[in-house]
């Protein structure tokens, strides 16, 4: 089978060797490789019957229930933080060592959920402060209105 010494989403395969490893065939099964490591494998796997045999098998050892600590930990996003340390990235409130974690998680792992999470986080801190941008103006403008009567 392929390379089994790297993992998923620490990065990509080596250039030269157009394999992959099994742990980045799953992932992709799973829908939680990044976008463009999953967009080579889908042309590889149009071009080489073997890679497209070792998914159909792995896809059927995982659904007969042969799993792996690895897939284990990654299903249950063992590895994960949770929306409240998401948040506190975001306001700068972590230790170091926890942002430096993060940073590698979301930017190196590209763990998709996690990068979802912080970008639904980011929408909802953008969307508190244009209300209260806008209750400011309106509170304003209501105040300004009733002093002129």
């Amino acid at each position: 089978m392929g390379n089994q010494s790297s993992d998923t989403r620490f990065g990509d395969p080596d250039p030269m060797n157009a394999d992959f490893t099994d742990a980045q065939l799953i992932a992709f099964l799973d829908e939680e490789l990044a976008p463009e490591l999953s967009s080579r494998l889908e042309a590889a796997l149009r071009e080489q019957p073997a890679l497209q045999q070792r998914l159909t098998i792995l896809r059927g050892q995982n659904l007969a229930g042969l799993h792996t600590i690895g897939a284990i930990w990654r299903r249950q996003r063992l590895s994960c933080p949770d929306r409240t340390q998401l948040t506190k990235f975001l306001s700068g409130q972590l230790s170091p060592s926890e942002a430096d974690y993060i940073r590698f998680h979301l930017g190196e792992i590209h763990c998709r959920v996690c990068n979802a999470n912080l970008d639904d986080l980011k929408q909802s801190q953008s969307d508190t402060h244009d209300s209260r941008i806008r209750r400011g103006r309106l509170f304003e403008s209501s105040a300004g209105h009733l002093r002129k009567r």
